[in-house]
């Protein structure tokens, strides 16, 4: 992967982009394979994936990426679901507060209780997306998620995961397309 491309994914909150019009998704559909495959790998984790979005191309406009990123999303297998998960980021960052602050709350040692709760049930790290959540709302939405998340039986949850895997990767692919200086699009 060029060096312009590894940047972490954003953690469990994709950005908001700037009101634009629906913008056709140039830099995308002009790269390289190997170059799209990448950004879009930075987007959600699985290759099969990224490489349905680069044999789809070109995109007329956001939307059309966007039904295509829902599209291939929806029918992953077990496998490459696995292959997704294992890219996201261990622990999200809690809104309104910066990594290594030193300073933990309460919320913050529930937060990783619930966490390895989860992941010792599932084999996985939690994902939810919490783009629609003001950020003074998201870590009672996170710890609120979590908690009823882990009720589920495995399946259940395999099926909610991927729900919020495919939520995730609509709001970085709206970042790739709005940004295009951003790092995570290919020049």
């Amino acid at each position: 992967m060029p060096p312009a491309l590894e940047l972490p994914l954003p953690p469990h909150r994709s950005p908001r982009p700037p009101a634009e019009p629906n913008r056709a998704p140039e830099q995308l559909n002009t790269a390289e394979p190997g170059a799209a495959e990448a950004a879009f790998l930075t987007c959600c984790g699985s290759h099969l994936w990224a490489r349905r979005l680069v044999d789809h191309r070109p995109y007329p406009d956001l939307d059309a990426l966007l039904a295509a990123s829902d599209e291939a999303a929806y029918d992953l297998p077990p496998g490459d679901l696995a292959e997704a998960l294992a890219c996201e980021p261990l622990r999200p960052v809690i809104p309104g507060q910066r990594p290594g602050q030193g300073t933990y709350t309460a919320a913050d040692t529930a937060l990783r209780a619930a966490h390895a709760a989860y992941e010792s049930r599932f084999g996985h790290v939690f994902v939810i997306c919490l783009d629609d959540v003001p950020p003074s709302q998201a870590l009672n939405h996170l710890l609120a998620g979590i908690r009823a998340r882990l009720a589920n039986d495995p399946e259940e949850e395999r099926v909610l995961a991927a729900e919020e895997l495919r939520k995730l990767a609509r709001g970085r692919l709206t970042r790739l397309v709005h940004e295009p200086n951003s790092p995570y699009v290919p020049v």
